[in-house]
């Protein structure tokens, strides 16, 4: 780039998701008022997010600034780097997105599922491909190794200087694809001077170096030949090396191949259309016609390897599924360690599989599932290799990132050139210095399956969940007085108070409200004409009721109160803020 650098304002590098946390990896990078992202993932929910799906980093930022946006490079085709792409198209435009051709495949489906596949357009890369986004970037996509095929290590020339985000990587010098580490070209970039390294920290705490994929091929295979009965396996749907081996096992011990699972459906059709899968068709069985075939002749392949309530593999074990049922002689294969927050799912699914009657083979002493994330002599290579000015560890919990941070200090890079961040901290970035200076809304934003779950309807299910509901009806007249006993109904609320003085204590303190603040809200004029706020009068009765509830049950139960007034006035009224009718739920 021809930019005079000593003219350039400082970049901007503002990540919105993937820092403290494993997940929703997203990344902005800012100058010159041209802004592109680097991925845009979700999250898996946790317990307490009652109903939620996925969880999203805040987009507030780029909302605000969706005139800024010049395009998108994804470094890869996982849900936690691609999976946020059509909710965020649904608040403002990208112009371009640029990434692999298995991701921009996988995309292209989601877009369209969502309805917003004419909100940008995608473009597929190939090695060593260069794009121009605006005016101030160039990327450069460099061939990395991943669990998942096709992913790369991007190079972004800047009119500062090249920063290098690793995106998710492992160092696999025995890749299942024959798809090599592009070492080579990024130790030219370390030669010529890499400004800012953006680095993966996912397993900053494990030592040594990751083993290959093909490590697990034997382990797995082993398996197969020892399986007396089925062999229903488990792993993520997105890891299609792992898929490929299973595959493969499958050909060699003449067992024919049931997919269970859309993701795993459409992953496994989208990678062969592309060749990172190549099997004979008839190796493919649909699942009804796989009962008819001898045990031993059958693999089935299903999702639900972290646990997910609505998975294959969490339907077996609850004995939902309307066509798999878990037979004595079943060999059951989870080949994929639980992520953070998902290891209770996980084990309570295994629970189940062995009570009722299948081997479940699972754990990291197996053999049977390696990490796609580098570890410490991985991640020592890559500095090594890129040799940054400035560096910024990525893609990991706190503690991840500090220890990353720790490593590059020991590998000659300064204390005072590294900056471990939280997600919204803006990381401003000139040719000969590094700092934080700011910050950009952040946090998290909850999706259930009708749309964005909000903090007020969040905190309603979760005092649903732990202290139930209370629900109160009242009808009240004119004069301001109950016409009839109020409906008490509790549900899920564990109270030492019987509810006949519940009752009693409801009517006492509606009645008490209406006496002491009825002339609040109800208003005559000339005389005659009377005008009833009642619906200030049921927001009053209503938090009455909630001190109430708190009082007496001890707990913070979700209180509904429900006031209906009469439907004609004793005289005509045409004040303004008459209401016949009030029923509000709070």
């Amino acid at each position: 780039m021809t930019n005079n650098k000593k003219s350039a304002p400082a970049l901007k590098i503002i990540p919105l998701g993937g820092l403290h946390e494993i997940g929703k990896n997203t990344c902005i990078l800012e100058i010159n008022d041209e802004i592109i992202l680097i991925d845009a993932g979700i999250a898996f929910p946790n317990d307490e997010m009652h109903g939620v799906n996925i969880v999203l980093p805040d987009m507030t930022y780029l909302r605000e600034n969706r005139h800024k946006i010049k395009g998108m490079i994804v470094t890869h085709g996982h849900e936690d780097h691609i999976g946020g792409i059509p909710y965020h198209l649904k608040q403002f435009d990208i112009p371009v997105i640029h990434g692999p051709r298995l991701a921009m495949a996988l995309l292209q489906g989601k877009l369209e599922e969502a309805g917003v596949a004419n909100r940008t357009v995608l473009k597929t890369v190939s090695p060593r491909d260069m794009v121009r986004v605006g005016t101030s970037f160039v990327v450069e996509f460099i061939r990395n190794t991943h669990s998942m095929a096709d992913s790369f290590t991007i190079a972004i020339h800047t009119p500062l200087g090249v920063v290098i985000h690793t995106g998710d990587f492992k160092i696999d010098h025995t890749p299942i694809d024959g798809e090599f580490f592009d070492f080579q070209r990024l130790a030219e970039h370390g030669e010529k001077g890499v400004l800012c390294l953006l680095s993966d920290s996912t397993n900053a705490e494990v030592p040594g170096h990751t083993p290959s994929e093909s490590a697990v091929y034997p382990n797995l295979d082993r398996v197969f030949a020892q399986a007396p009965g089925r062999v229903l396996i488990t792993t993520f749907a997105s890891s299609v090396h792992r898929v490929n081996i299973i595959l493969q096992l499958a050909q060699k011990h003449k067992r024919v191949v049931s997919v269970v699972g859309r993701s795993m459906l459409n992953v496994i059709a989208h990678a062969r259309n592309l060749g990172y899968i190549k099997c004979p068709d008839n190796l493919f069985e649909p699942l009804h016609a796989v009962s008819n075939l001898p045990p031993e002749k059958v693999v089935i392949l299903t999702t639900g390897s972290q646990g997910e309530p609505m998975a294959a593999m969490t339907r077996i074990a609850n004995g939902e599924h309307r066509q798999i049922k878990i037979k004595q002689g079943d060999t059951v294969v989870f080949s994929a360690n639980p992520i953070p927050g998902n290891t209770i799912a996980v084990v309570n699914t295994i629970d189940k599989l062995m009570i009722q009657g299948a081997n479940v083979i699972y754990g990291r002493d197996k053999g049977i599932h390696v990490s796609g994330h580098g570890a410490q002599e991985d991640q020592k290579l890559m500095l090594s290799l890129t040799r940054p000015k400035f560096f910024v560890p990525v893609h990991g919990e706190h503690r991840m990132l500090v220890q990353h941070a720790k490593m590059a200090h020991t590998m000659g890079i300064p204390p005072e050139n590294t900056v471990v961040i939280n997600n919204g901290d803006i990381v401003e970035l000139t040719e000969n210095s590094i700092g934080v200076a700011g910050k950009v809304p952040s946090g998290i934003e909850l999706v259930d399956r009708c749309g964005i779950v909000h903090d007020n309807v969040l905190k309603e299910r979760q005092q649903l969940a732990e202290d139930g509901v209370v629900t109160v009806a009242a009808a009240v007249d004119w004069e301001g007085k109950l016409l009839a006993k109020p409906e008490i109904h509790l549900r899920g609320v564990v109270s030492l108070v019987e509810k006949s003085l519940l009752e009693q204590l409801v009517v006492k303190t509606i009645e008490r409200t209406l006496s002491d603040r009825w002339t609040d809200f109800a208003k005559s004029f000339e005389g005659s004409e009377l005008d009833i706020d009642w619906a200030g009068l049921q927001v009053q009765i209503e938090s009455d009721l909630r001190r109430l509830a708190r009082r007496e049950l001890q707990s913070h139960p979700l209180l509904i109160f429900l006031l209906q007034a009469p439907e004609e006035p004793p005289v005509k009224v045409t004040g303004r803020r008459r209401r016949s009718t009030a029923r509000v739920a709070s």
